[in-house]
């Protein structure tokens, strides 16, 4: 057995009600022994090795990250051309580009600099509704390269821009007549690939884009965004390549080394294994055995529609504020009602990325129906994103039992854009409801959906507190919450929704050793300065590691 250790703090935050602060926690095992006042814990526990590192730091349980993304690990093995600044794993400040000039000129310098003439280029964080005037489309990215094929994910993963090179050589032609395919007067392509339908039709090109986030690589730079971070459990929200055991084996050889320095819950994705629902629940059965400690399988996602600033989400009416069609049905409403009552009825949990509030109201009609046939307690099915999620369909949402998990980022990075482009300043006002989740009575966490936006769930709650845009307005501030409500959707909230909240969540006697590391404590600062807290690593099973 390993000794006892002593963690001192400045103050804990346990987000325990029982003991809501402390001053120090002994760890034994990777688990909480004791918690409570220094003097107490050593004259109970006199042979604990004391640990004065963190004395003037303050703890709080590890971060819970319960919709992310292994793809942000990925995503930095290529360039970015996001509208904001962003770090990458190794702690690099990238600036960002403000206008589709600077976007052209980035990706010029980079051209210049690859040496295979054949090497696509592919880069990421793009996000046109920022720029005003024409939308960037193929001609822009001819000013690159007219022979060298071009992709640019955009930063809602939803929708890729691509150059005229990469359509000539993937047959991308207006001979192609299916949704996500945007066309010009002429009838031609303009260069833009909306949802997988679209997107897979550049082939190879998207394949390697997904394949990188596959890449032990890419699965340890997401464990150290995390850890820079302060989260001590993210999920990978839907991933890819869960069909076969070769990237299973690999996420197993690095999340479960003693040097990797977070946990991780795996969702499994049907729309990248076939849609055979059968399978899938078969192969979610395998994985479950495969999960360890530090590493979970066992429940699925389904994404229902698209990204409302992409104006892919499917809403009710009015629609959107400019009168633009509505969005695009990744998976057909008949078919969510027949995936969401087979998953249901193999007894798993179910989480599902409703944008829009049309595909909330199918997604809530089918658990219900689901749980008409077969009633089970417990379930915590959750509506992900719930960005534009009615009060009504609140309270639908409590009396059957889902959670909610709300894109609070959004508030900061496509506030603006929202109310004056996307669904106008009303409905904007009310998009990411946390207080009227809470005042209804539906568990709720918060996230920030990394690779979309920057892994950061202070970042998280700052943007839930004050709802503040990225010009400085305040949008809807009868929405806002308290910063003990914020930290309680990002600790204890969120490990609720992953059925992990008897392991992580709260400082607590018996649960895992996972603590977030701050240099202030986030209940004595202004909440406007909530997001720059100083974040010096974590505790994940009573280890600890810095961040870069």
């Amino acid at each position: 057995m390993s000794a006892e250790i002593l963690y001192t703090a400045s103050v804990i935050r346990t987000m325990d009600s029982s003991m809501p602060i402390a001053e120090a926690v002994v760890v034994l095992d990777g688990h909480i022994v004791a918690v409570g006042a220094i003097d107490d814990l050593t004259s109970r526990f006199p042979d604990a090795v004391r640990d004065d590192r963190f004395a003037d730091n303050v703890l709080l349980p590890g971060f819970v990250e319960a919709h992310a993304h292994r793809l942000e690990g990925g995503v930095w093995g290529f360039p970015y051309v996001g509208y904001f600044p962003r770090s990458d794993p190794d702690g690099r400040r990238w600036d960002g580009c403000r206008s589709i000039d600077e976007v052209v000129a980035r990706l010029r310098e980079i051209e210049r600099c690859m040496i295979d003439a054949d090497e696509p280029l592919i880069a990421w964080g793009l996000d046109p509704i920022y720029f005003a005037g024409d939308r960037l489309v193929a001609s822009h990215l001819d000013r690159v390269s007219s022979s060298r094929p071009i992709f640019i994910m955009h930063a809602n993963l939803h929708i890729a821009t691509v150059n005229s090179e990469l359509m000539r050589s993937c047959g991308i032609d207006r001979t192609i007549d299916i949704e996500g395919l945007p066309k010009d007067a002429n009838g031609d392509p303009v260069g833009e690939l909306q949802e997988l339908v679209g997107m897979s039709l550049a082939g190879n090109i998207l394949m390697r884009l997904f394949a990188s986030s596959g890449s032990p690589e890419a699965t340890r730079r997401f464990g150290q965004l995390a850890c820079n971070a302060g989260i001590t459990t993210v999920t990978d929200l839907g991933s890819t390549g869960l069909g076969s055991d070769g990237p299973v084996d690999d996420y197993d050889a690095v999340v479960n080394d003693p040097t990797f320095p977070a946990r991780i819950s795996v969702f499994f994705n049907p729309a990248f294994a076939g849609g055979n629902i059968e399978r899938c629940v078969d192969r979610i059965a395998e994985l479950r055995a495969c999960s360890t400690e530090k590493l979970r399988f066992g429940h699925v996602k389904i994404v229902i529609d698209g990204s409302i600033q992409g104006f892919t989400a499917r809403l009710l009416p009015p629609g959107y504020f400019g009168d633009q069609p509505n969005g695009i049905w990744l998976v057909a409403p008949e078919q969510v009602m027949s995936q969401v009552r087979a998953f249901h009825d193999a007894g798993l949990m179910i989480h599902a990325h409703c944008n829009g509030d049309e595909a909330a109201e199918v997604f809530l009609d089918a658990v219900e129906a689901a749980l008409a046939a077969n009633p089970r307690s417990d379930h915590r099915h959750t509506v992900q994103h719930c960005q534009l999620t009615t009060g009504d369909q609140y309270l639908r949402m409590r009396q059957l039992g889902l959670c909610a998990n709300l894109f609070a980022n959004h508030t900061y990075y496509w506030g603006d854009q929202h109310a004056a482009l996307t669904v106008g300043p009303n409905r904007a006002a009310t998009m990411n409801a946390a207080r009227t989740a809470l005042d209804v009575g539906v568990p709720m966490s918060m996230h920030c959906d990394a690779a979309v936006t920057p892994l950061g769930s202070l970042h998280v709650a700052w943007c839930a507190v004050n709802r503040v845009t990225a010009t400085g307005v305040v949008l809807g501030p009868d929405e806002r919450i308290s910063v003990a409500e914020a930290l309680h959707a990002i600790t204890i909230g969120a490990a609720y929704q992953l059925h992990m909240d008897h392991e992580i969540g709260s400082i607590t006697e018996g649960k895992r050793a996972d603590f977030a590391v701050l240099e202030s404590d986030p209940l004595e600062v202004d909440p406007m300065s909530l997001k720059d807290i100083a974040v010096w690593g974590t505790v994940v099973g009573g280890v600890p590691f810095q961040a870069q």
